[in-house]
Order: C-alpha cells, then structure tokens, then sequence
C-alpha cells in the first residue's frame, strides 16, 4: 500500500522539481516565484490579475526556459489570474465577466493572450483550447529589464487601461476597455435600492452623473425627483433645472431655477454666479450677485459679488471697497485668495476674466 502510494506522488513530486526546486503542493511555504496582486479602478470596475513573479535567474528566458510557439502560463506556479467584475473589451473584442486563467503564446514577431474558462489548474499543463473564452493577438515590445516578471496598468484613460506583462527585456500589452456609462447605470439601479433610496443626495448624485455623461436624461429626471421627494434643496433643484434644459423643456427648467434661488445660502448662490460667469453669461451672474447682496447684505460673499459688478463696470475703486469689505469678513482660509483679488482690482485688472 505504501509502494502504490508512492508510485502515484512521485509523478507531482518530478513535476515540481522541474518547476524550480523543491516546492510543497500542499504546504504554506515561502516559493522561489512569489506571489503577487495588481489592482486597476476603471470607471466602478476593479480589475485584477493574481500571479507568481518568477526571476531570470541567469537564464535565457524567451526561447529557451519560456520556448516559442507553446502555450505558456504567463507567469510561475498557479494558474495566472485576471478577474472582471464586469463585461469588458480586450483589443475590441466582448469579454464577460468572470475570473480567467490567463495564459500566452510567445513569439518572436507576435503573441497570443488567452482567456481559459478554466482558471483552477496549474501552470498550463492541462490547458485545453476548447476552454478558451477569448484569443487575441498582440505584439510584443521591447523594455527595460525586468529581473522579476511583473503586470501593470498603464495608459490609462476614463474607460480603458493597457495591461501589461514585462519580463526580462520583453514587454507584452493588451488593451482593456469598459463601458464605463452602462456598468454604473446597472450599479446605481443596484445602490438606490439600499439605504441611499432614504436620502436626497444618493438619488442627486445618481441623477448628477446622468446628466453630466449624457446618460439617459428620462431616468435622470426620476432619480431627481425622487431625491426632491426625499428632501427639496437648492442642489436637487437646480439639478432639475439642469435636466429639463437639456430635455428642451426650458420654461420648466427655469421655473426649478427660480426656485432653487430663492433656497439658496449665500456660498451656494455666489457659487452659482460663478459658474454662470464661467459659461459666459455675465449679465446673468450680475444678476446672483445682486439679488444675492439683497438677500445677505452682510455676507462677505455678497461684497465679493458687488465687487465682481461694479469691476464689470470699470469702476475698480469701488471694486477694490467692496473686496476690502469682502476681506475683512472672509474667513481665515479664504483670506489670501481675497488679497489676491484686491491686488489684481488696484492694478485695474479684470477679475471676472
């Protein structure tokens, strides 16, 4: 019984010695090729790739320790790992979510990166191309040395990342792509139904994102009015206002704009004209500024605004007054950029430019 035991290890026991020396299957131990997680955020997709970092060790690796033409497990030990919480695209081609073994074909001149279904086994020994989800082919590319294997996300944009897998002086990249609109309108479905459905800003902030991504302006409106049902704020007002315009329902988005000024705080309001000035509506933003003043005569900010009036008339000494009025009521965190402001004004600079 012994014997036929031993008979049946020794074929793993040959195996690992192949792999690099005597590493346990079975036991915690420290292994030559250590382990390792890279993490990349695309959008609300976390993306990751768990693998074992295996070293050059004074070895030819590409065509010799790692041949050309055989699949290989993109890494040491274990099966590589690359885990998508999401649908996504590699090199433009539909991949869904789930978590992949991953493996490649070296070339010289080209690889292929492989998406295995089955991402339980070790190395590639087992491999099965009937498993694959997904092939793409990409070239490689020339780098610094890598004395240890690494991946990492680069080339980063709002809605992709290049993966890539760099060893010894050979760099090979792939391209990751998320739909980044159509993962987070699912998601948001999802969070506004935990407690953030009891708040105005969970269901403002959903419609926020809508709206400024040009997301579904319908669905933005029912998030927006579920967040005035929740609380009615100058925020989730002016919101509205923001979501009917865009919807070409103008005299309903000034009727919530009106509204949402007649709530609004001194800073929200000066924040307001701001941003109007911004846009480049400077009549309007005179106007906030003014009714602003009106309706918090003694708030450092309704000076700032009637110094943002009369400067727009050319009228700097009384610009530089109502700073100085500004200044002496801004708050200590706030003071130098008022400072600024007063310098600029006494040189006859525009400040609303």
């Amino acid at each position: 019984m012994h014997k036929l035991r031993f008979l049946l290890l020794l074929p793993c026991a040959l195996l690992v010695a192949t792999l690099g020396g005597a590493q346990s299957t079975q036991l915690n131990l420290p292994r030559q090729s250590q382990r390792a997680q890279v993490t990349q955020r695309i959008g609300i997709t976390d993306i990751t790739i768990t693998y074992h970092r295996p070293l050059i060790n004074g070895r030819k690796v590409w065509g010799g320790l790692v041949p050309y033409g055989e699949v290989w497990r993109a890494g040491a030990n274990e099966n590589t790992l690359i885990t998508f919480p999401d649908p996504v695209m590699i090199e433009g081609k539909p991949l869904e979510a789930g978590t992949y073994g991953l493996h490649m074909i070296p070339n010289e001149d080209q690889w292929t990166v492989i998406f295995s279904k089955m991402h339980t086994a070790w190395g590639s020994f087992s491999y099965d191309e009937k498993e694959d989800a997904l092939r793409v082919t990409v070239k490689p590319q020339a780098t610094e040395l890598h004395n240890a294997l690494i991946y990492d996300f680069d080339q980063l944009q709002p809605d992709s990342a290049v993966v890539t897998m760099s060893w010894d002086k050979v760099a090979v990249p792939f391209k990751v792509s998320v739909n980044v609109n159509e993962v987070v309108e699912a998601s948001l479905h999802s969070q506004l139904r935990g407690l953030s459905q009891y708040t105005w800003d969970g269901w403002d902030d959903a419609a926020t994102y809508m709206i400024d991504n040009k997301m579904d302006l319908k669905e933005a409106l029912k998030y927006e009015d579920n967040s005035i049902g929740n609380e009615e704020r100058f925020e989730n007002l002016m919101t509205k206002s923001r979501i009917l315009d865009a919807m070409g329902q103008k005299t309903e988005a000034m009727a919530a704009r009106d509204k949402a000024l007649t709530m609004g705080t001194a800073p929200q309001l000066y924040g307001y004209g701001r941003q109007l000035q911004r846009a480049g509506k400077q009549n309007e933003a005179f106007a906030v500024f003014k009714s602003t003043a009106q309706k918090y005569p003694d708030n450092w900010l309704s000076h700032a605004g009637l110094a943002r009036i009369a400067c727009g008339a050319g009228n700097y000494p009384d610009a530089t007054k109502q700073m100085q009025l500004a200044l002496a009521a801004a708050p200590d965190p706030a003071k130098s950029g008022v400072e600024g402001l007063i310098k600029r004004l006494q040189a006859q600079q525009d400040i609303n430019k």
